[in-house]
């Protein structure tokens, strides 16, 4: 047996492909997979190759490369250099010289030899391999092989028996297609479907990359695997190189490795047509009508090329999109300057938009002009109306490199402007450079506070990085209490998102308001206030409404700082809290369409955020993941930290979608969130993760998750436990886990201060965990009767889900009792108030037990196990000794032990032995 070329590598995201392929080739003989170049052909043929090996099938692998297509018959001869030699025994001597001579002189003279001879050898071999067993012929890279060999295989495999199975991995690059031809016609084509975002986040993380660039990443790819990870890797670089680490906002370096990859993705084009794709690179919002008009008269044509090669997508209004961000990057960066000032040019008279007019104007020019400067400038104010801030920016920073020398003040005036509009969009990269460039000037201590401050708020939630900027913006503000102010609000936000310090975040916020009075700048006073106010509440402070309404009272026009730093949206968030959902939902409808114009896209995705939230707690889950899909397409286009985004669609998908795809989007949001220290959204991962680890019966996994929550809030010193509500969750995790007194001791506490504080939702939810534990300290009355009532208590709060879940507890409970009906009644109720909901993963949990659970009516005269015994009695039933229990459970050994004494006693065993027959007859 022949063994594939290189090692069996499943690749991410693709184990249903592989297993398609292994169907079609046990179903039809022969497979054709298709895809663009790095793609992940080869990984997936491995995969299937080393799948057939370990079937005891023999192997036969074919991989030519680029330079062997020029090569008569170097394919062939180094396809049956790989044949074992047993096999070439058997041959007639003509066949066995035929063979002989061509892998010896593969680039001899070809006109001596037997080439009838070679051909019957070539069938002769692979029915005399697939005699002794089943073969499987791959031919990877077939867009490679010589016109020879590609002749000699198809009249070979159109003779060969159905023991020899074939796949052929082809990337079609402006050639003739040659899978077809091999297999023969009607032979089934699989393409090889681009990476998700999840599955590019995993191939990130996987080869040592910032998941919190998986999102941009993904875009930039459109999902090609090589791709992905050469843009990773050049970021990484761009990164390393400039001392810092690599910001999710940050321009995709397609450069090095990424512009060799997107060149072979761009060759599958025919030239006229990566002409007409330059041009659609340089537009901003290309369609057929507008190439059309910059000159490209068989626009259409070309793109339909273009699109077969996978390269472009083109809509049915001829709007053209490409498949990869970094394709058009690609093709501006490989054209030259006059190619691209061309571009320019034409698209300038032919766009229908002024703005872009003026911007393609600019771009076809290198030379200061200072009417085309003011031109700019007007242009840029125009996207500033329309809310378009990243093109102001980029206007801006246009602006003031056509900007002649002598009018060096206007220059900086539009280089600082560029960085505040850099700065409201959320792009880093552009803040950055503008503020680079002010820096460089001679500008004064405003200018560069400004500058800088842009730098900050266009980082995002990555504001652990910034403490130089911080301490440059604070000296060079000195004197100047309104731009003190400024500095200091920043550094407020700072301390509540990367330090986790509300108090010194409530205390910089009180120096804020102090300068911004002391200079008459009430929207900062405003702002200041709101800081204070949202730090009063997480520390538990019942004056925090007093002044939240203070800030409230001041004038509030339109927030240079951001809506989502202003009172009002506060007043929204407060209401989330108090579980005000109506109320909350009619205000985010008001303010929705007001931080759209603005053009800041943080404001929009934190408006979408609460909508998601108050969505689900009001039990719509449809219109719930509707905005998080939102939110999170958002911050991809935008930039913006992702770690937010994903805790929004893990929770989405928590109570909406699917609990692997929640645990997915949690799993991210974690390693985003710790990437750019935000102790914020790195708690509220975690909450997310351990809901999805007790919902599908992970205790153990829970506990240890929130318990990791708990740590980050008292670190926080976090008091109010409305604002993240974990709480409820760890105490039924401690229950699972078989710790009902540890339960019982967080309830107590908790719950004293939810009461002092008014918390009714809060206490409601701690009330269901408080019934479990009842139950698993052996007063089932009770506990019936409080689940009841806090059912009743959820349904008068408005609160679906919530009650749904508590419907839940109380069917475990009675299940626990050997009541059936009335579990069987509490089940139907929950799985009625999910499915209203349209929470589909409670549904499904409300129509199967409890995971991994195993009550006294399923074992026959045994009492009932809690969850935590029925786990370590599966885990003990297939053969994990007490220290690898303890170990997947996070146990102590004594611990497992007494645990196992105890369910030895209910189920009435005494070995190992009859405890698997004690559970294999329940």
């Amino acid at each position: 047996m022949v063994a594939a070329t290189g090692h069996a590598d499943t690749s991410v995201g693709h184990g249903e492909l592989i297993k398609a392929v292994d169907r079609a080739l046990t179903t039809h003989g022969r497979a054709l997979l298709t895809g663009p170049a790095g793609a992940g052909k080869t990984e997936v043929v491995r995969a299937v190759a080393a799948a057939a090996e370990k079937r005891r099938e023999t192997v036969l692998c074919l991989a030519p490369e680029a330079a062997d297509q020029w090569i008569p018959e170097a394919s062939a001869a180094a396809f049956l250099a790989s044949v074992p030699c047993d096999a070439l025994e058997q041959l007639s001597g003509p066949q066995r010289t035929a063979i002989a001579l061509l892998r010896r002189e593969a680039d001899a003279p070809r006109a001596g030899r037997d080439h009838i001879a070679l051909r019957l050898a070539v069938v002769e071999i692979l029915r005399t391999l697939a005699a002794r067993q089943p073969v499987l012929l791959v031919l990877d890279n077939a867009q490679w092989l010589d016109a020879e060999s590609t002749d000699l295989l198809r009249f070979a495999l159109r003779l060969t028996p159905p023991r020899v199975r074939v796949l052929v991995a082809e990337c079609v690059q402006g050639g003739v297609p040659v899978g077809e031809p091999l297999c023969g016609p009607g032979v089934l084509a699989i393409r090889v479907p681009p990476l998700g975002a999840d599955e590019v986040a995993e191939l990130l993380l996987q080869h040592g990359l910032p998941a919190r660039l998986a999102g941009r990443i993904h875009q930039a790819s459109g999902g090609n695997p090589r791709l992905a990870l050469a843009l990773g890797h050049s970021l990484a670089e761009a990164a390393e190189a400039r001392d810092s680490s690599a910001h999710h906002a940050d321009t995709l370096p397609v450069s090095g490795q990424a512009r060799e990859v997107a060149r072979r993705l761009l060759a599958a084009a025919p030239a006229p047509a990566r002409r007409t794709l330059l041009l659609a690179a340089l537009a901003t919002r290309p369609t057929i009508s507008l190439l059309r008009r910059a000159g490209r008269p068989d626009a259409e044509t070309e793109l339909a090329e273009a699109e077969r090669a996978a390269l472009v997508r083109v809509g049915e209004d001829g709007t053209v999109e490409f498949t990869a961000g970094a394709l058009p990057t690609a093709l501006a960066a490989d054209a030259g300057w006059p190619e691209r000032a061309a571009g320019h040019a034409a698209l300038a008279a032919a766009v229908d938009d002024p703005v872009q007019a003026v911007r393609h104007r600019a771009l076809a020019v290198d030379t200061p002009d200072q009417w085309l400067a003011t031109e700019i400038t007007e242009a840029a104010a125009a996207c500033r109306r329309r809310g378009q801030r990243a093109l102001a920016a980029e206007l801006g920073l246009l602006a003031a490199e056509r900007t002649p020398s002598w009018l060096a003040g206007e220059e900086l005036a539009r280089l600082v402007t560029a960085a505040e509009d850099a700065g409201w969009a959320g792009r880093a990269d552009l803040a950055r450079r503008a503020t680079r460039a002010v820096l460089a000037r001679d500008a004064s201590p405003a200018d560069r506070v400004r500058a800088r401050l842009a730098v900050i708020d266009a980082a995002g939630q990555a504001l652990g990085a910034l403490d130089e900027t911080f301490a440059h913006a604070m000296d060079e503000a000195a004197g100047d209490p309104s731009l003190q102010a400024a500095v200091q609000l920043r550094i407020a936000w700072k301390h509540n998102l990367s330090d986790g310090d509300p108090v010194r975040s409530r205390d910089a916020a009180a120096r804020a308001g102090a300068l911004a009075a002391l200079g008459g700048d009430q929207v900062a006073e405003a702002m200041a206030l709101t800081v204070r106010a949202r730090m009063g509440r997480i520390l538990g402070d019942p004056g925090a409404e007093a002044i939240l309404a203070e800030a409230l009272a001041l004038p509030a026009p339109e927030v240079p700082l951001g809506m989502r730093n202003a009172p009002q949206y506060l007043a929204v968030r407060h209401a989330l809290f108090d579980d005000g959902l109506d109320d909350a939902r009619r205000q985010l409808m008001v303010l929705l369409p007001a931080v759209q114009r603005t053009g800041s896209a943080e404001d929009v995705f934190e408006v979408l955020r609460s909508l998601t939230e108050v969505e689900l707690r009001s039990g719509r889950c449809e219109a719930a993941s509707a905005h998080a899909r939102r939110a999170l397409d958002l911050t991809i286009d935008a930039g913006l930290s992702p770690g937010p985004a994903w805790y929004v669609a893990a929770m989405a998908e928590a109570m909406g979608g699917s609990f692997a795809r929640a645990e997915g989007y949690a799993r991210r949001g974690i390693q985003a969130s710790q990437e750019e220290h935000d102790q914020v959204f790195l708690s509220r991962s975690l909450h997310a993760l351990g809901l999805v680890e007790l919902a599908t019966g992970e205790a153990a996994k829970a506990v240890a998750t929130l318990r990791r929550v708990a740590e980050l809030e008292a670190a926080q010193q976090v008091v109010d436990p409305s604002i993240l509500r974990w709480h409820g969750e760890l105490a039924e995790a401690l229950i699972a886990a078989d710790a009902p007194d540890e339960a019982a001791r967080l309830l107590a506490s908790v719950r004293t201060v939810a009461v002092g504080l008014g918390r009714t939702g809060v206490v409601a939810a701690l009330d269901r965990a408080r019934g479990l534990c009842l139950s698993a300290q052996g007063d089932a009355d009770a506990a019936v009767h409080l689940l009841e009532t806090t059912a009743q208590r959820f349904d008068a709060l408005r609160l679906p889900l919530e009650r749904g879940r508590t419907l839940l507890a109380l069917a475990r409970v009675e299940r626990r009792r050997r009541r059936r009906a009335p579990a069987r009644a509490a089940l139907r109720a929950a799985a009625e108030v999910f499915d209203r909901a349209g929470a589909t993963p409670w549904t499904e949990l409300a129509g199967e037990p409890a995971p991994g659970e195993i009550t006294g009516a399923q074992l026959p005269g045994a009492a009932t196990l809690t969850d935590a015994e029925t786990r370590l009695a599966l885990l003990v039933s297939q053969g994990a000794s007490n220290q690898e229990a303890a170990a997947k459970l996070f146990l102590s050994v004594k611990t497992v032990e007494a645990r196992l004494t105890r369910i030895y006693q209910k189920l009435d065993v005494r070995s190992r032995a009859q405890l698997v027959t004690a559970l294999r007859t329940r």
